[in-house]
């Protein structure tokens, strides 16, 4: 476990970097609906695209709660764009070749995504399948010296820059759920499309592809773990996937009350600052108090996910409570700006629009709570 000190420490590069590298730029990116490449290799280069990953793969071998720390000062800065192409490279892909990966596959990915050289995604999702794996259309065929692979995947964050893309894939279509599995697919192969970038209301920095694979030949090294344990794998990894939901909640929180708290203080109407309002000050209030509340779960569930004990059902609540939570609250604050809080001109609006994925994303709020209610009475 890292040690405050240590702790302290990456906060202050966190912080230190952010001022340096996005703040200026943030802005720049959103119109250009894209992060560039070098920015991603400035955060290798400084040693965070890989925190939590062993050092014998060029990780940093911190805490994973100091990845966590990551998302949540990229999301307070209202960068909700970056914050999920940052949790897809490094909370999610990463951390799934390091758990599954052969020592083959290890070696010749993972150096390459902690530098930034190699960037990751992960595409579960296609057209007519979300949440409903079983449902998939993407097919993997055994043909001599590997795998074939047919179908495509839609909404896919990081999918315009990707190298790498794990996929989910049906092998055995008669076996449901248990015929999925999951590939290492390296984009630059023959038979690897992708589509113009999708145009999204929120997190335009946040590139976002719909993917193509026509009869793409892959080797036989592609395959990710077992054939048939897709799901298996994808139900082991969603409570990280969760956790860094979280994470941006409660980064977005905490940044929209700052900026709320400084408008209030300094417009005034009706003869008097907004902040002198009781409306405002009970408002605000609230928002503390369950800001307080959220972290408060999201910190016992850090603690359970490193000690591995942190359910299918904890992570399903913390997604449902702390992403509903985060729109319900940047809305409030959002309000309490008026008119100024519509336009672009202020940084709430931003907060505002990059919030409303998190309740779809990584499993909708319907899906979190069918899953809560499995727990309690089954299916």
């Amino acid at each position: 476990m890292t040690r405050p000190e240590d702790t302290a420490l990456f906060d202050d590069m966190i912080s230190r970097f952010l001022d340096q590298e996005a703040d200026p730029h943030y802005t720049a990116w959103e119109e250009a609906g894209q992060i560039p490449r070098d920015f991603w290799l400035k955060l290798g280069e400084a040693g965070m695209l890989a925190v939590d990953l062993a050092e014998d793969y060029g990780g940093t071998g911190a805490d994973f709660g100091i990845t966590q720390r990551v998302i949540e000062e990229i999301s307070r800065r209202g960068y909700g764009g970056l914050a999920s192409g940052y949790n897809i490279h490094s909370n999610i892909v990463i951390p799934y070749l390091e758990h599954l990966a052969t020592e083959e596959q290890k070696q010749h990915w993972l150096p390459r995504m902690a530098t930034g050289e190699v960037m990751g995604a992960i595409a579960m999702t296609e057209p007519g399948a979300g949440s409903d794996l079983a449902a998939l259309k993407t097919r993997a065929q055994k043909v001599e010296g590997g795998w074939q692979l047919d179908g495509s995947k839609i909404f896919i964050t990081n999918g315009m820059l990707a190298d790498m893309v794990i996929v989910c894939a049906k092998t055995d279509p008669a076996a449901g759920a248990r015929g999925v599995s999951l590939f290492l697919v390296d984009t630059h192969l023959p038979g690897f499309s992708r589509g113009k970038p999708i145009k999204k209301i929120g997190q335009h920095a946040s590139d976002t592809a719909e993917l193509f694979f026509d009869g793409m030949i892959l080797p036989e090294d592609a395959l990710l773990g077992q054939e048939g344990s897709g799901f298996a794998y994808l139900m082991q990894e969603l409570p990280r996937e969760r956790l860094g939901v979280g994470s941006q909640a409660l980064g977005s929180m905490e940044g929209a009350l700052a900026l709320t708290l400084d408008y209030v203080q300094e417009r005034k109407a009706f003869g008097q600052r907004i902040a002198d309002f009781q409306n405002t000050r009970f408002k605000l209030a609230e928002v503390r108090a369950q800001i307080d509340m959220a972290r408060a779960y999201f910190d016992q569930c850090v603690d359970k996910y490193r000690q591995g004990e942190m359910t299918a059902t904890d992570a399903a609540i913390i997604k449902l409570q702390l992403s509903e939570m985060q729109c319900k609250t940047i809305d409030e604050c959002l309000q309490l700006f008026g008119g100024y809080g519509y336009t672009l001109e202020y940084p709430i609006s931003r907060f505002y629009v990059d919030a409303r994925i998190q309740t779809i994303y990584a499993g909708t709020s319907e899906i979190m709570k069918e899953v809560i209610a499995r727990s309690l009475l089954g299916k």
